[in-house]
């Protein structure tokens, strides 16, 4: 028997709570782990409370990431006793994910533990500063430099935005975070931002071209907010999008596209093909100061999950949350 949340659905609406299950009741793979630690991400708060249609069969198990070692493998690329991490892949909305003690999933999933970070760590890190990698390899690629200008990065006390800035700091970036929590100044600036900005000044359209600021940014916030900061990108800059905090519309116009020659990159994490995850985790694994992990990460146990998923949805939450899964 091992401990798992489950999120099932009747006529009368969603339930979700811990469970004991068997293993027989796992669902199709060829590797099966032992799950150490798994995370609560913003996908993870829409499932749980059911405030958008993230689960697509239930009854489910949720959790887009985990860590955990191989006690079983028909894969060829894993064998028992290997240390393997999972993001993303539709995991937690078509197949059971990793806020459970146990999880079976495709092998071709899996990518392995970086060395330079421990189990807890890499949950640290999770899919939040997976997609921030994503986002500034994107930028990098788009030949986004340093002596360019400063990026913006966007929901910058959330998950991404946290990862986001330490890595771009590293890297040589001046940073500017936009956030709704002016009160969390101290803990933009100790990860790496030189400005704060208030996220107020974003949340309403504005014009379609405004004032060149940005010479890149990296956005979790969709909307209003992302309109804005396209329409201040400087010429030949570039725009990370990989998110919908605000919401998913964007009410913007072409005219930084040709006038300014500004490119918006989509970032998806969760279909990302195996080559830029290990790019991805290789960036983090150089860039990324475990110490900072402490700072912007927490761990929560396995039966605190429903409680504080909750809490993302009102906005009560910064930083990373990882899910010791066996507390």
């Amino acid at each position: 028997m091992f401990s798992a949340i489950v999120i099932d659905k009747n006529d009368e609406g969603q339930t979700v709570n811990l469970q004991q299950l068997d293993e027989s009741a796992l669902p199709e793979g060829d590797v099966t782990i032992d799950v150490s630690y798994s995370t609560l991400n913003f996908k993870d708060g829409l499932a749980i409370t059911g405030s958008s249609p993230v689960v697509r069969k239930f009854p489910m198990v949720p959790g887009i990431d985990l860590v955990g070692t191989v006690t079983e493998s028909n894969s060829g690329d894993w064998k028992a006793g290997d240390t393997v991490v999972l993001n993303g892949w539709g995991v937690g909305e078509t197949h059971w994910g990793g806020l459970a003690q146990k999880a079976r999933l495709k092998g071709e999933w899996l990518v392995p533990l970086p060395s330079a970070f421990t189990p807890a760590q890499a949950m640290a890190i999770g899919t939040a500063g997976y997609t921030a990698a994503l986002c500034v390899d994107a930028l990098i690629d788009a030949g986004v430099k340093p002596e360019q200008g400063e990026i913006l990065v966007t929901g910058a006390t959330g998950g991404v935005g946290s990862v986001a800035i330490v890595l771009l700091k590293k890297l040589g970036f001046r940073v500017a975070a936009l956030t709704g929590k002016m009160s969390e100044e101290g803990y933009l600036k100790g990860l790496g931002a030189e400005t704060v900005i208030d996220r107020a000044e974003y949340a309403e359209q504005g014009k379609p071209l405004q004032k060149e600021r940005w010479a890149g940014v990296v956005d979790a916030a969709g909307s209003f907010t992302l309109a804005n900061a396209i329409a201040q990108t400087r010429y030949g800059g570039a725009v990370a999008a990989c998110g919908l905090a605000q919401g998913p519309d964007l009410s913007a116009t072409v005219m930084p596209f040709i006038l300014r020659g500004v490119s918006l990159l989509g970032i998806d994490s969760v279909m990302a093909p195996k080559t830029k995850r290990l790019k991805a985790w290789d960036r983090l694994a150089k860039d990324l100061d475990p110490a900072a992990l402490d700072t912007i990460a927490q761990t929560i146990g396995l039966g605190e999950a429903i409680e504080t998923a909750k809490k993302f949805m009102s906005g009560e939450v910064k930083g990373r949350y990882i899910v010791d899964v066996n507390a």
